[in-house]
């Protein structure tokens, strides 16, 4: 299999299990960079590498305090933006096909992706919900959409 060019801009995670585990998942589905912005934890923190057992050393990262100006640069490059968010205009991700480069942005734990960088995003997508809940964790949540994107694609 072929792999894709595939981003991920983490912005505001404020767990820094989270962000091991999204570490962790971008090894497995062959992340090509992970971009942390706002406050979240970087490495090294013994958290992180706790739950990343060793992926915050094999994955591409950089951190930027603020997200806009990645999301501007990798537009300008050509890489379809992608905020995974649940929103009036989202679509369900099993019926979204992303442009490759792509890079899919993921938020805070509690607000989700911000306004602001969904509105520069070429698109938004969700997870369909059955249950009580609106939400998945953010590592979860991740887990799931980043294997659409440079997998099941």
């Amino acid at each position: 299999m072929k792999k894709k060019e595939v981003y991920v801009l983490a912005h505001n995670i404020r767990s820094l299990h989270n962000v091991g585990s999204i570490f962790r998942t971008c090894d497995g589905a062959g992340v090509s960079k992970l971009y942390l912005t706002g406050y979240s934890g970087v490495p090294p923190r013994k958290e992180i590498t706790k739950t990343a057992l060793g992926a915050d050393d094999s994955v591409a990262w950089e951190y930027y305090k603020d997200p806009v100006s990645v999301v501007e640069r990798l537009k300008k490059d050509g890489v379809q933006i992608v905020s995974l968010e649940k929103s009036k205009k989202s679509k369900d991700i099993s019926k979204f096909k992303p442009d490759y480069p792509v890079c899919m942005i993921i938020g805070n734990e509690i607000d989700g992706v911000e306004k602001e960088l969904q509105e520069l995003s070429d698109a938004v997508v969700h997870i369909p919900m059955y249950g009580k809940k609106e939400s998945l964790n953010v590592s979860v949540a991740f887990g799931i959409g980043i294997y659409f994107f440079s997998v099941f694609h």
